[in-house]
């Protein structure tokens, strides 16, 4: 269990110990209390996976971002021909 003080980059996994499991590592981050938008309660959870996981979800980013960089290219040539 965490604590909203929690300090950034601690390591969890679903045994309560810290470290690696599987591959994966589960970076968590709660806002303290005093720094929190309108007062809600904000956690970052982040994993970082390696090896044939990692190169499937870059691939996937990489296709995202190629769509977002068209539809901004056709945006821009439509309100400047």
């Amino acid at each position: 269990m965490t604590s909203p003080g929690q300090r950034k980059n601690q390591e969890n996994n679903p045994g309560g110990t810290p470290g690696i499991l599987n591959n994966v590592r589960v970076i968590s981050y709660n806002i303290p209390e005093g720094e929190r938008p309108g007062g809600i309660k904000v956690r970052f959870k982040i994993r970082v996976v390696t090896g044939k996981r990692a190169r499937e979800i870059d691939a996937r980013q990489a296709r995202a971002i190629l769509e977002v960089l068209q539809w901004q290219r056709q945006q821009q040539d439509h309100q400047h021909p």
